[in-house]
């Protein structure tokens, strides 16, 4: 297991790929702190909206997400070489597991630094909403990680698949029909804000913070399980 993580550290970490994450993660501060220097400072909600749930939540987040968790079995499908870790003696979960930790280990860095770096910004240091902040991005980062490493062993199409959801779905669609975040995994990375500073994010209509937090917990062992399902039913080349 350990091995495979290894490997997948040094499939992932390309230094181009590298690069572009870094400049993604920075985008939030470098726009929250223009905005602060502005003549008009943004509301609490203005600034939710902008750079915390559209901004970081629902582009950057997910487009770093998808970039690694998409390419996590990648490399072994498109060399034929999956044939390899399914034939070794380590259980399918397991390999599943060592691959999500890679992708988790690759992107979790750059997401929770432009997450705290925004947050302690944004509010000027207050403790608790940069908490809150950070935590919803590692709530985000688990969530998108699980789902587009599944769906890189579903189709070698998961980076078009998963831009449809991102700018589809999570773009356009929540935004018009609002039962459509039942689906949204922005929805819940972000219901962790809320529901770990109410006192801030009070006017935001959302699900109760135990709802979030159970919905959260289910829905990452689902996409864990889909995963170890796929590997484990997929005919290997």
């Amino acid at each position: 297991m350990l091995a495979i993580y290894l490997i997948t550290l040094r499939q992932l970490s390309g230094r181009w790929r590298l690069a572009v994450m870094a400049v993604l993660a920075a985008m939030p501060v470098a726009i929250t702190t223009i905005m602060l220097m502005s003549v008009r400072a943004p509301t609490v909600g203005e600034f939710e909206l902008i750079v915390l749930s559209t901004m970081l939540s629902g582009s950057i987040a997910p487009l770093m997400m998808l970039a690694i968790g998409g390419a996590a079995f990648a490399n072994e499908t498109e060399d034929r070489t999956l044939a390899n870790l399914t034939l070794s003696p380590l259980a399918r979960w397991r390999i599943v597991w060592a691959k999500l930790l890679g992708v988790l280990t690759v992107a979790g860095p750059f997401i929770v630094l432009s997450a705290f770096g925004t947050a302690y910004i944004g509010f000027l240091g207050d403790p608790v909403a940069t908490l809150a902040i950070t935590a919803s991005a590692l709530a985000g980062l688990a969530l998108y990680g699980a789902a587009f490493t599944w769906l890189g062993l579903v189709t070698t199409r998961a980076i078009g698949f998963g831009l449809l959801y991102i700018m589809l779905w999570e773009g356009f669609i929540t935004g018009f029909v609002s039962g459509a975040r039942v689906l949204s995994i922005r929805n819940y990375a972000v219901g962790w804000m809320y529901g770990l500073d109410a006192r801030r994010f009070a006017d935001a209509v959302h699900a109760s913070f135990t709802s979030v937090v159970v919905v959260s917990v289910a829905a990452f062992a689902l996409f864990v399980y889909l995963a170890v399902r796929r590997l484990r039913r997929m005919d290997v080349p």
